[in-house]
């Protein structure tokens, strides 16, 4: 199964999920991680605060960093490729990665009706 990587950039924590003021988008992405983990996926992720090494360390990220400077993070790498940068991927491109089945869309709220009879 692919490798996949994340350097965030500097948080709170090693999601961002925390403190007074939680960006939505992070506890999505925190969310679709765990989906994908769960499914199998082998993803890793780094925080710049407290990963630091592991940043300097793997030149594709240090290369990137140098030249995009961390507001470019995050940087997504798909078995040492990068695969993203500058956002944070959706549950589908998380499954495409990985190689596993990708979510099916909910249906949406009040579309219950079948046969031409709404419940």
């Amino acid at each position: 199964m692919p490798n996949i990587q994340i350097f965030d950039p500097a948080l709170c924590c090693s999601t961002g999920v925390c403190g007074v003021n939680v960006n939505q988008s992070l506890v999505s992405f925190a969310a679709d991680v765990d989906w994908a983990r769960q499914n199998g996926a082998q993803v890793e992720r780094f925080n710049l605060a407290q990963q630091p090494l592991v940043f300097a360390d793997t030149p594709t990220v240090k290369g990137f960093l140098q030249r995009s400077g961390q507001e470019a993070l995050p940087l997504v790498l798909v078995d040492g490729e990068v695969a993203l940068a500058g956002r944070y991927p959706s549950r589908s491109e998380l499954a495409r990665w990985a190689g596993i089945e990708a979510p099916t869309a909910a249906p949406a709220q009040g579309a219950c009706c079948s046969g031409g009879r709404c419940c």
